[in-house]
């Protein structure tokens, strides 16, 4: 089932009334199933949300996503109860050997640097660099092919005029990409959860601090198909400094766009969920590999 991304920016009153969530505005008042809800995005400092209607979202495997002032994303709330075989895959994943761990990376990394290949190809630029390293990636990514393939990427992906560097606190297009990619890794945390795997173990990253290394590892060869939403805009739009409601839109818009994946097309938010079920599958050994979207068979 593929489930809607709400986004709410401005004061608002929510709260749960008969398994649907109701969003009072003002004089105005909406109300969505409960069930249908995937993401909730709140945008507003001024939005009052009841307990029962937050745990609700929860119980039915939904994702709300806070927002700071300057309306980029800064929490995630996910359910903590998971899949039926939590404790079967928790256990699976916790005993996953390290020789595998590095096999997945290689895997990981090699996906997502065709994927750069081809958004590449798609804005008109050589690929031909990016699909040479990725044929070099070892085990684990010893020889660092996704640094030296991000350094080629980013130089050629936009437009030359616009002189961009990837800096997570650098000028935009870079707000649009990581808002973006927060939602991705939203999106992935909660599918990560949903198959019984701890988010925090990851297959490469690894962070003290960070409790959703495996979400961040899994999302790599994702970001990509964000990458392409935001250089539609940056070609399209006259100004993007700020995130307004339409920029925002075109990219939570990413996560229903479909991807090619296992010979077929799916939502990208289904795409999610494949993976993370793959993943799981290949620490109980019954899968061989990560099941991943590519951009080059879907072009």
């Amino acid at each position: 089932m593929i489930k809607k991304t709400i986004c709410i920016s401005n004061p608002s009153f929510i709260k749960k009334q008969d398994e649907q969530l109701v969003i009072e505005q003002e004089e105005n008042k909406q109300s969505i199933p409960i069930e249908d809800i995937g993401v909730l995005l709140l945008d507003h400092y001024q939005i009052t949300a009841t307990t029962s209607c937050i745990s609700a979202i929860l119980a039915n495997n939904g994702v709300i996503i806070t927002c700071n002032k300057s309306h980029h994303p800064d929490g995630i709330l996910l359910p903590i109860e998971g899949h039926v075989t939590h404790a079967e895959t928790l256990k699976a994943q916790v005993e996953s050997s390290l020789p595998l761990k590095k096999q997945l990376w290689q895997q990981t990394i090699k996906t997502k640097i065709n994927n750069q290949a081809y958004a590449l190809h798609a804005s008109g630029s050589n690929p031909d660099p990016l699909l040479y390293i990725s044929k070099q990636v070892k085990s684990g990514d010893t020889s660092n092919c996704e640094g030296r393939a991000a350094v080629a990427y980013w130089k050629n992906f936009f437009p030359s005029g616009l002189k961009f560097r990837r800096d997570r606190e650098g000028n935009p297009p870079n707000n649009l990409l990581n808002y973006g990619y927060t939602v991705l890794r939203a999106l992935m945390a909660r599918a990560v959860v949903s198959t019984g795997l701890h988010p925090a173990l990851g297959i490469h990253h690894k962070n003290r601090y960070n409790a959703f290394c495996l979400a961040d590892d899994l999302m790599e060869p994702y970001r990509p198909f964000i990458d392409i939403v935001v250089r539609d805009i940056v070609v399209s739009e006259s100004s993007y400094e700020l995130l307004t409601p339409d920029l925002k839109r075109r990219l939570l818009s990413t996560l229903n766009n479909d991807v090619y994946m296992e010979n077929e097309r799916r939502p990208l938010q289904l795409a999610v969920m494949r993976t993370a079920t793959s993943l799981a599958q290949v620490f109980r050994e019954e899968e061989s590999k990560i099941a991943y979207p590519e951009i080059n068979a879907a072009e």
